[in-house]
C-alpha cells in the first residue's frame, strides 16, 4: 500500500519537533498520549492545567510523563505575560487584566495564549473529564475564535476531517477530506464555496496532490429541485470565481462523487465525479453524520475536526476520542503553518 496521508503527516510533524498544548490534562487519555508523543517524537507535548493534579493522575494510572512538559495555569512563570498579551488581544473588546487573569484559568484560553506568544505551534483540545474541564466543541474553539482570528484571505473558520479507508482506492490513497463537519451549521452559499476552497488549499499542504472537490447533495446536476439543492449550486459556482484553477464540480449525489460507474452514468462529463478526494457537504447536519457514518460502518479512521482558516492550529477532537486520535492531531497541529 502507498504511504497514506496520515504517514506523511506523521514523518513531518517528527522531523519539525513542535511544541503542542493538550488542554484536557485532567483526562488519562491526554496524558497517554502525551507519553505517546514523545515516544513517536510527532511533537514536543504540554500538558496545560493543574501540574499537582496531573502529576497524581499520570500515577493513578501508571503513565511515564517523562520528557513531557507541564505548565500550570495558575503558577506558570509565564503568567504575567500572558494575561498582558490577552489584554493586547482583546482591547478593542475591552478586556481588562482581572478579567484576563480569570480567562486564563481555562486551559483552552491558556494554551491559545500561550501560541499566541509563540511558546507553543498550535493546541489540541480533546477528551475530558466529566467531572474536570470537560470543554464542548464551542468551549475549545472559543478561544482560538478570539485570540487566533481568521487568517488573511479568510471569512470564516471551518472544520474538516480526514477520514482515512481501509482501502487505497477512494480519494487519494484511502484518505478523503470532509468539511465543514464540525463548526458551521448551515453556511450560507458564499460560506460554503469558502470552505471549498480552504479545504482544497488544505489539502494540497497535507498531501502535495491535487484536490477534486465535489460539492454534495442530495440531487445530482438538476435530478431534483429544491432550495437547499439551489445553494449548493451557488456555492460551486461561487468556488470556482474565487479559484478558477481548482477542480470543482456539483451539484453531486455522495454515490457519483466517488464511484466512477455511477459518475459515468450521472454526471458523466464531471471533472471530479468518480475521483473526488474533497467532499464538501451542504450543512452541519449531512456532515457530521456522514463522517461518523464512514467512521463507524466503514471502519474509517477519522481525523479531526480539524480547524481551518485560522491564523494558528487548533483542533478538536470528540470527548469519545482514542488515545491515537489526541495524537494524530497533535500530529496535524504540529505540521499546520501559521498565517500572518
Amino acid at each position: 500500500m502507498s504511504e497514506t496521508v496520515l504517514d506523511s503527516i506523521r514523518a513531518k510533524a517528527k522531523a519539525l519537533g513542535n511544541k503542542v498544548c493538550l488542554t484536557e490534562s485532567d483526562d488519562p487519555r491526554n496524558l497517554q498520549a502525551a507519553a505517546k508523543l514523545v515516544q513517536l517524537g510527532y511533537a514536543k507535548p504540554i500538558l496545560v492545567g493543574d501540574e499537582d493534579a496531573i502529576v497524581k493522575l499520570a500515577a493513578e494510572n501508571n503513565i511515564d510523563l517523562t520528557g513531557v512538559e507541564i505548565v500550570d495555569v495558575l503558577k506558570s512563570p509565564n503568567l504575567d505575560k500572558y494575561i498582558a498579551k490577552a489584554v493586547e488581544l482583546r482591547k478593542s473588546k475591552g478586556l481588562t487584566e482581572e478579567q484576563a487573569r480569570e480567562m486564563l484559568k481555562d486551559t483552552c484560553v491558556f494554551s491559545a495564549v500561550m501560541v499566541c506568544c509563540g511558546d507553543a505551534h498550535g493546541y489540541v483540545s480533546g477528551g475530558g473529564n466529566p467531572k474536570g474541564y470537560n470543554h464542548n466543541t464551542a468551549q475549545k474553539t472559543k478561544p482560538a475564535l478570539q485570540f487566533f482570528k481568521t487568517a488573511p484571505g479568510s471569512k470564516i473558520a471551518s472544520a474538516f476531517f480526514i477520514m482515512q479507508m481501509p482501502d487505497p482506492k477512494w480519494g487519494f490513497n484511502g484518505a478523503l477530506f470532509y468539511a465543514d463537519c464540525g463548526l458551521n451549521i448551515n453556511p450560507t452559499a458564499d460560506q460554503l464555496a469558502e470552505i471549498a476552497v480552504t479545504t482544497a488549499k488544505t489539502f494540497r499542504q497535507y498531501t502535495g496532490a491535487e484536490p477534486k472537490v465535489a460539492m454534495i447533495s442530495c440531487s445530482t446536476k438538476g435530478s431534483a429541485h429544491d432550495p437547499i439543492i439551489d445553494k449548493v449550486v451557488e456555492a460551486t459556482a461561487k468556488a470556482k470565481e474565487m479559484d478558477p484553477t481548482l477542480l470543482i464540480d456539483g451539484e453531486l449525489q455522495f454515490d457519483a462523487a466517488i464511484i466512477p460507474k455511477v459518475a459515468a452514468q450521472k454526471a458523466p462529463n464531471s471533472p471530479v465525479a468518480g475521483q473526488a478526494n474533497i467532499l464538501v457537504f451542504p450543512d452541519l447536519n449531512c456532515g457530521n453524520t456522514m463522517y461518523k457514518a464512514t467512521e463507524r460502518l466503514a471502519g474509517a479512521t477519522a481525523i479531526g475536526p480539524l480547524v481551518q482558516g485560522l491564523r494558528r492550529p487548533f483542533t478538536d477532537v470528540s470527548r469519545g476520542c482514542s488515545v491515537d486520535d489526541i495524537v494524530d492531531c497533535a500530529a496535524v497541529a504540529a505540521i499546520t503553518e501559521w498565517a500572518d
